[in-house]
């Protein structure tokens, strides 16, 4: 609902693409992509706009984003990936899903700016997917904007109607501002560990698929740029909605 539903977050990304160097193409790593085993990275020329979700309004799967593929990056992606030593696989049949379009409609809502995506790994931890991200940093260099799309708190079982304002609980504000400072410092080793260290880490992601994009993209913004928080909002009490940037 972020595609329709006016909030801060909503009002935020509607200007951020502004504020940002207009990319040559851009990179998506989504908490709605799993493969097994090895990453996969799309190749479509086309991709089409997935809609990956039930039970909504109508309106919501009227939008489209037309954008381009990037297929010529995605297949500069999958080398730079095995040289990095991983067994990256290709794919033209995948389109982009809610996780990517979403947000990119509201920051580019043209569409005319190359996208491509790349899949999380199913069951892997969050140190595999900071190499991963690693592997991706040369992109920096290139012009290409790496996004990870996920959420920085996700449990929608403790969903029960709140307010799209609701205030946020102690449980979930614990758990975000100890991400931010663990971000902010780059201590990688207790990120890593978050799932032991940080408060109410199970409650806040039963799974881990919706933060996993962050470990990918602080290990793609190398190592030595420290993160800034850009935004901080929550909705439905819940849903912790930060933006971080790297640069």
């Amino acid at each position: 609902m972020l595609a329709l539903q006016d909030s801060p977050a909503h009002a935020f990304l509607s200007e951020l693409g502004k504020t940002l160097a207009r990319p040559k193409a851009i990179v998506v790593i989504s908490a709605h992509w799993e493969t097994k085993d090895t990453p996969a990275v799309s190749s479509a020329a086309q991709p089409e706009t997935i809609h990956d979700f039930g039970g909504f309004p109508r309106a919501l799967y009227e939008l489209l984003y037309p954008a381009p593929g990037a297929p010529e990056l995605a297949a500069h992606i999958a080398t730079i990936m095995t040289q990095a030593g991983w067994n990256m696989t290709s794919t033209e049949l995948r389109g982009l899903d809610h996780g990517v379009w979403v947000p990119l409609r509201l920051m580019y809502p043209e569409a005319d700016i190359p996208v491509t995506q790349i899949s999380l790994l199913h069951n892997a931890t969050p140190a595999e997917h900071f190499r991963l991200g690693s592997a991706l940093s040369a992109l920096r260099d290139e012009g290409v904007l790496v996004i990870g799309s996920g959420s920085m708190t996700h449990n929608l079982y403790e969903f029960r109607g709140q307010k799209i304002d609701e205030a946020a609980p102690g449980w979930v504000t614990e758990f975000t501002e100890w991400m931010h400072d663990k971000i902010s410092a780059r201590d990688m080793t207790a990120l890593l560990d978050y799932r032991k260290l940080a408060p109410q880490a199970a409650r806040n992601h039963p799974s881990e698929e919706h933060l996993l994009p962050l470990f990918v993209a602080v290990g793609a913004s190398g190592n030595h740029e420290q993160a800034k928080r850009i935004h901080q909002s929550y909705e439905y009490g819940v849903l912790a909605m930060d933006i971080y940037s790297f640069e």
